[in-house]
């Protein structure tokens, strides 16, 4: 039986006015996984200092509002 296009599915690609997925949807994975405010971490700062594991990291807010961790 031939499959004919009205039965394939629109590529993500033709449909442009498909929103995006929201910032703020949660990725999968544990459900008890603590959510804690970047504001509740950062205060006024722009940058934080994180210890793990006898290591430093620097946890920065970029001027476009972006994190980026460093090693």
């Amino acid at each position: 039986m031939r499959k004919t296009d009205s039965q394939s599915p629109p590529s993500p690609e033709s449909d442009l006015s498909a929103s995006p997925t929201p910032q703020s949807a949660m990725p999968e994975g544990d459900a008890s996984a603590a959510v804690i405010a970047s504001s509740a971490l950062f205060g006024d700062r722009r940058e934080i200092s994180i210890s793990h594991e006898n290591l430093l990291y620097r946890l920065r807010i970029t001027r476009q509002g972006k994190l980026i961790l460093y090693k």
